[in-house]
Order: structure tokens, then C-alpha cells, then sequence
């Protein structure tokens, strides 16, 4: 786990390794082991270590291996380096370290761009051809790992973050009308190739994309599952029992691959049936001593601040080493502020400061964690996939907006000042183009594929990638596994939405876990103070949406912030979301990165 940055020019000039060089630093966090510059006339890369596999300097990056002519950087970790090194020896590939980074280089000339397709993990890279003069960029299946990118007519920059971009300077801070729609539409993200900011884009995920040294690009999608049972004859006649059988055991394999390290790895614990499972399974393969870890905050609102009755549950059935965080009020807006700067884009998720506080504390005990995220995308687990089963297919897209937007089209005159607005309903196409596209069987087969290769990459994969790497905490999701993720796309509805949702895997939970886990209610990372903003939270919105920058800026309808300021707590959005947290979040993070 790293932070990668890179330059190619298409305008004869050579690279700029100072750009580079700004770039790298400021992602000193995402790999406070060590850095790295490269350059080779139009290309320059930089490189941060967080050191997992092969802690020598033989694997430090930027890589080059002048007999292939290649240089990369790679930010991830290929969960099946081992097999594919043993693989290319026997092709005649000689190895000068133990890194899963050489086995990608490697794996790169022996099979070009295709090498993806061989990779089971978590991956963003840069492979540059000396000869050819070409770069290839790519992203792994998920999304799990982040590729920002900034071009103009000279040159493409590319980074692990958003604010690395920023610091190499060249970029404006312009917002983007129709990112802006999407933040306002979709809790506070901003789905696809788009950034809040004009002049950054994302690769999408299971993406390689070939730039040549022209300047000319061409985009070759690798995976993407067909959602779908009747055109995969393997799972035809499979029973409910078979499909839990096939979950269990892929899933198994997924936390299996996912203890690959030269270091130790603990597990994010919440209480909740997700993390739980990994425990269990992590118990069931023999890890001993295995460190869990767990956070809690002061009541607020009327609302708990803490699972710890669920999660020490866990603990004690397993007998993990278990740490208890509880955070006191007084530490948790300098938190949030120091969240908010870790953040790449602006996510207004509530539990953003609950996975930052937690990682710096884990920080101090392991390198990296397993986590449940992604897994109630990939089960339908949340609460608009149930008002899907049974609709009609073509009636998807107005069904899971009216139970997932934060407020339809009409309604953004009210919160967005007018020299933002847009003249049509940005959000409601970009949702219909996907759910209407071919592949997907049923209404609930089309959503959860949205969900999963779409929303989740830009909330809780990010959210995640994010806070743990404030830290230089490596976090590995299970639950994203693609042959886990492709299983479940074709696992019938029914039995993801059973038992109120994931239920295939609440059944395969019962014989694994002690009853309260498995069928307490559904909860989320409790930050009380974060949903019902009062106090010191409340006047550090306030500020932020009444700074001079807010002001000039113009983003809201100054008559609806004041409505918001007055009743802080009143105005919610369909599933919960706080609209005053979700305008300010914006504010805080855009002053944040001084643009």
C-alpha cells in the first residue's frame, strides 16, 4: 500500500520532476517508509512506501528494470504474487527480490496490459515502455485503489490522491456543475470519471488505459460480471444450501488470501455480522492472537455511540487480542478537521471520522486490517434494495431514486445558488443510463450491479482507502474479492434480500457466530455527534459556511444555509443524512485544500 505519481508530456519538453517530486511528498502519509523519483526524458514517477511485502530496499519504487525497459509504480497488493512468480520463473523470468512489485513488472512484459486479468488483489499502477515510449495505467476490478488524473494539451499527471494534484500546481479550483449535482443527489459522492473539481478526473475501475507517447489514449474495460443466472450454466439447479456452501467457501478463500504479508495483520471489528464473520473465519483457519479493534463515542441526539456490547462478544467467542477505542467529545472535532484534510474528495459520511480516529490508533499495533466494507453492496444489505424485488425492470431506475436520492432535480434550485445549477437532471440520466444497460437479469440484479461497480467505489471503498492511509495503514476488504463479488452477482435476489437483507450470509453466520450478532439490528459506525451536530460541530459549520472563501464562492443559497444554521438538526434527507453536515462537509473540505 503506497501513493503513486507520475508526468508524461506530449509536447516534446521533458518531464517535470519538481511537479513529481510536490506530488510524492504530499503523499507522505500513504507511505511514511520511504520515497522515490524516476525520470526519463517526457516521464517522470514518484513513489511513497508503506512497506508490507518484502521490507527490503530491493522493493522500493519507482521500479526499473532496464533488461525489460520498463519503469513502474504500483500502489495495492497482488494477494497471488507468489503463484505468478513461481508461474514466470518457469518462462525464464529471473527475480531480484521477494515484492509483489517485481511480479507485476514482470507480469507486465510477459503478458502486456492483459496481466490484469491473472491479478487477484487490490491495484493502481504505471508501467512506462522505454522503447515504445508508451504508459500504461490501471486500476484493479473494485475501485479498491485510486487513480486521480489531470491533463491538458502537453501533459498528463496522475496520482493515488486528489490533493497530490493540487500540490503540483496547474490545476484550478473551478467546480464541476454536474459533480456538483451528483454530491447533492448521492449522499455526498460523485460517482464515475468526475470530481467535484473541473480539472480532475478518475480512472474508472477494472480499467487499463493505454497513453501513447502522442498523446493518444484508448480504454480497454477487463471485467465487469453479467449479473445475471441463466447464461452461466454452473450454478443452474443450485439449491439455497448450495449457494450458501459456494458463499462460505469463497469467501473463506477471500480472508485467506487476504493474511499475505510480511507483516501482522488485525481486524477492523464493529460488532457487526460483516467484520464478525472475518474474525470467524480468520479463527476457523487458525489465527491465534489474532488484534481486533473497536470504537465507540459519548451518546448524543438520543443516539448510542457504541457497539461494544456486540463486538467484545466476538472478541471473547475467539479470543482475540481486543482494543477498545472510546473517544470523549473534546477530541472529536480536531479529529474531524484532520479527516476532512485526509479526505481526497469530500465525503460527508458520518463514519469518515470514526475510521480515522480508529486507524491512528491501530496504526500503533499492526500495518494492515481486514475490514467488512463492500459487503452490503455486493448481499443487499441496505434499506432500498427491498422496494426493488418485483419491480418491473424498466421501472428500476424511478424506484431507486425515490428510495436512495437525497432530493430529486426540482429541488436543487432551492439549495444550489443559481450560477450552478445545471438545466437538466444530470443525476437521473447518469443512474438510468446504468440501470438500463444490458446484462443485468431483474430490477435488483441492475442496482446491486450500480452499486457495486459504481456508488460503492466513491463511499465506503474510498471512505476507507482514505482514512486508513492517513496512517500508513494498509486496509484489505474480503468482501470485494472479485470471485466473491462475481458469485454473489449471480446468486438469485432472494436469497440476498432474505432475513431483511445479506441473508445467505446471516445463514452461513448462525453456525459460526453467537446469535445477538447475527440477528441484532443493522448498524453503521456510530457517530452520534457527527449525525446531530450541535455544539462546537455546529459553529465549525457554521464558519466554514460563512467563511469569506464560502462566501465568494457562492456555492448555496445563502437564504436556504440560514434556514439550515437555524434548525440544525431538522432537515434530513430520505435515508437519515444530515443536509446542514452534508452542505458544510463540502465548504470544510474545499478550504481545506484552498481552492
Amino acid at each position: 500500500m503506497c501513493g503513486l505519481s507520475g508526468e508524461i508530456r506530449f509536447d516534446g519538453r521533458t518531464a517535470d520532476i519538481g511537479a513529481v517530486s510536490r506530488m510524492t511528498e504530499a503523499m507522505h502519509d500513504r507511505g511514511p517508509d520511504g520515497s522515490g523519483l524516476w525520470s526519463l526524458g517526457p516521464v517522470a514517477l514518484g513513489h511513497r512506501r508503506l512497506k508490507i511485502i518484502d521490507l527490503s530496499e530491493k522493493a522500493a519504487q519507482p521500479m526499473v528494470d532496464s533488461a525489460l525497459g520498463l519503469a513502474g509504480v504500483f500502489n495495492g497488493c497482488l494477494y497471488n504474487y507468489r503463484e505468478l512468480r513461481e508461474e514466470l520463473r518457469n518462462q525464464g523470468y529471473r527475480f531480484f527480490s521477494t515484492s509483489d512489485t517485481e511480479v507485476l513488472m514482470k507480469a507486465f512484459h510477459h503478458w502486456g496490459p492483459g496481466c490484469v486479468e491473472r491479478f487477484k488483489g487490490m491495484f493502481a499502477f504505471a508501467v512506462f515502455e522505454r522503447d515504445a515510449g508508451r504508459l500504461t495505467l490501471a486500476r484493479d476490478r473494485l475501485g479498491i485503489k485510486p487513480m486521480y488524473l489531470a491533463r491538458d494539451a502537453g501533459r498528463l499527471r496522475f496520482a493515488s490522491s486528489l490533493p497530490a494534484l493540487l500540490a503540483a500546481g496547474g490545476v484550478g479550483g473551478d467546480i464541476d456543475r454536474v459533480a456538483l449535482h451528483h454530491y447533492m443527489t448521492f449522499h455526498s459522492l460523485v460517482p464515475g470519471e468526475r470530481t467535484i473539481l473541473a480539472g480532475i478526473r478518475k480512472l474508472p475501475p477494472a480499467t487499463v488505459r493505454t497513453v501513447e507517447a502522442d498523446g493518444t489514449t484508448r480504454d480497454h474495460r477487463y471485467w465487469q460480471p453479467p449479473y445475471t443466472r441463466s447464461a452461466l450454466p454452473e450454478y443452474a439447479g443450485m439449491g439455497a444450501d448450495d449457494w450458501r456452501e459456494a458463499v462460505l467457501e469463497r469467501l473463506r478463500t477471500a480472508v485467506r488470501r487476504r493474511m499475505v504479508a510480511d507483516v501482522p495483520v488485525g481486524v477492523l471489528l464493529s460488532g457487526g455480522l460483516d467484520s464478525s464473520l472475518i474474525v470467524a473465519l480468520l479463527a476457523e483457519e487458525g489465527q491465534g492472537g489474532l488484534s481486533t479493534f473497536s470504537i465507540g463515542f459519548q451518546p448524543a441526539g438520543g443516539l448510542d455511540g457504541d457497539e461494544f456490547v456486540y463486538s467484545d462478544l466476538v472478541a471473547e467467542r475467539f479470543g482475540t487480542a481486543h482494543h477498545r477505542l472510546r473517544v470523549e467529545d473534546a477530541r472529536l472535532v480536531p479529529a474531524l478537521e484532520r479527516a476532512v484534510r485526509a479526505m481526497s474528495e469530500p465525503m460527508a459520511s458520518h463514519d469518515c471520522v470514526a475510521f480515522h480516529l480508529l486507524s491512528e490508533q491501530v496504526a500503533k499495533h499492526v500495518t494492515v486490517v481486514q475490514s467488512g466494507q463492500g459487503a452490503d453492496e455486493v448481499f443487499a444489505g441496505y434499506s432500498w434494495f427491498p422496494p426493488l424485488a418485483g419491480v418491473a425492470r424498466e421501472q428500476a431506475a424511478d424506484v431507486y431514486a425515490r428510495e436512495f436520492f437525497d432530493r430529486p432535480h426540482a429541488a436543487m434550485a432551492e439549495v444550489v445558488s443559481p450560477e450552478y445549477l445545471i438545466g437538466e437532471d444530470a443525476s437521473g440520466a447518469f443512474v438510468r443510463r446504468h440501470l438500463e444497460a444490458p446484462g443485468a437479469e431483474t430490477a435488483l440484479d441492475a442496482v446491486l450491479r450500480l452499486e457495486t461497480e459504481v456508488m460503492m467505489v466513491d463511499d465506503p471503498v474510498k471512505r476507507v482507502d482514505n482514512m486508513t492511509m492517513a496512517f500508513g495503514l494498509e486496509a484489505r476488504t474480503p468482501f470485494l474479492d472479485h470471485e466473491l463479488v462475481e458469485l454473489a452477482a449471480a446468486c438469485p435476489p432472494e436469497l440476498k434480500l432474505a432475513s431483511g437483507g445479506k441473508g445467505v450470509l446471516k445463514e452461513i453466520a448462525r453456525k459460526l457466530l453467537p446469535a445477538e450478532v447475527v440477528d441484532r439490528p443493522k448498524g453503521y459506525f456510530p457517530v452520534p455527534a457527527v449525525r446531530h451536530v450541535d455544539g462546537p460541530l455546529l459553529e465549525l459549520v457554521r464558519d466554514a459556511l460563512n467563511a469569506p472563501a464560502a462566501r465568494a464562492r457562492g456555492l448555496f443559497d445563502r437564504s436556504y444555509v440560514e434556514r439550515l444554521l437555524a434548525a440544525p438538526n431538522e432537515h434530513r434527507t430520505p435515508v437519515g443524512v444530515n443536509v446542514l453536515w452534508q452542505l458544510g462537509l463540502l465548504e470544510l473540505w474545499l478550504q481545506a485544500q484552498g481552492v
